[in-house]
Order: C-alpha cells, then structure tokens, then sequence
C-alpha cells in the first residue's frame, strides 16, 4: 500500500514535537471524534508521514515531522474510570475509541505558522488551511507534506 501524508494536531499544553523527540514514540490517545477516530483506525498505515501541528499555540502551525509507527488500537484511557477520556460506551470487548503510535522524525527550529500556510502557493486546498477546518486528524497530500517540509527545514536556516 502507498505511504499516505497526514497532520495531526495537539495542543502544546498537552504533548509537542520537542516531547516526542525526548521520548522517541507515543501513542496518539484521546481523539474523541469519529471522523478522526475512523481516519486513524481505517486509513493510518506504519511508515505513514504525519505533519504534526501544534494547535491553539502562539502562533498556531506546523512544528515538525513524525511517522505512523503502530497501527489503530483501541484507547485504553477510554476504559479508565476519573480519566479525562473515559468513555463508559467503549469496553474492551466493544471498543469505541482508538489510538495510533508516532515515532519522532524531525523538529524544525521555528513553527510554520498557519498564516504561512493559508499564503504559500501549492497549499491552498489543504483541509488545515479551510475555514472551519477543525478537525484533529486530517488527511494531506504528499505534494502538501512536501511542500510544508521544505518550508520547516527553510524557516531553520534562518
């Protein structure tokens, strides 16, 4: 199967690309959306390419490079009573939600900013860049992820 190219948001107060490169690997838990949650479960391969975007950060954008390393799982928070992403509809036997682990592949010295990306050339369909685009995991194109990785590596030279 052809790698695919994702981005996938994450709050800074939560988990960022700098934590991932201390620890290597995560697991990418608490998506509490379906259309994400079926994205990660049905369409997320190992080896996949994942812009990882730092959300609700000052400014807002791309941070770095990442990869599928496991595929969807179900989300084992889902299933611990007091956890913030417990869930009382999934069940080990009847799993609502899933998970993925990424595996760290670069950091760029300076985030490329969402308003960077509403204004480069080639980035114009990309869903992130769409008004209302709010979803956490979502699909890009191999041209957007490249396009994006060239932008990170350029920002770093500055």
């Amino acid at each position: 199967m052809p790698r695919r190219y994702w981005l996938m948001k994450c709050e800074p107060t939560a988990y960022t690309i700098k934590d991932l490169k201390r620890d290597g690997t995560t697991c990418w838990e608490g998506v509490r959306n379906f259309q994400a949650r079926n994205i990660m479960r049905d369409d997320m391969q190992i080896g996949d390419s994942v812009l990882f975007y730092a959300s609700n950060a000052d400014p807002s954008g791309v941070t770095g490079l990442a990869k599928i390393e496991k595929t969807a799982y179900p989300d084992r928070y889902a299933w611990k009573t007091g956890h913030k992403y417990f869930d009382a509809r999934s069940t080990k036997d009847k799993p609502v939600w899933f998970m993925v682990d990424i595996a760290f592949v670069e950091a760029f010295t300076n985030t490329v900013p969402l308003a960077t990306l509403k204004s480069t050339p080639g980035l114009e369909d990309m869903m992130v860049t769409q008004k209302g685009s709010r979803l956490s995991v979502q699909p890009a194109t191999k041209a957007e992820y490249n396009i994006v990785a060239k932008l990170g590596r350029k920002l770093q030279s500055l």
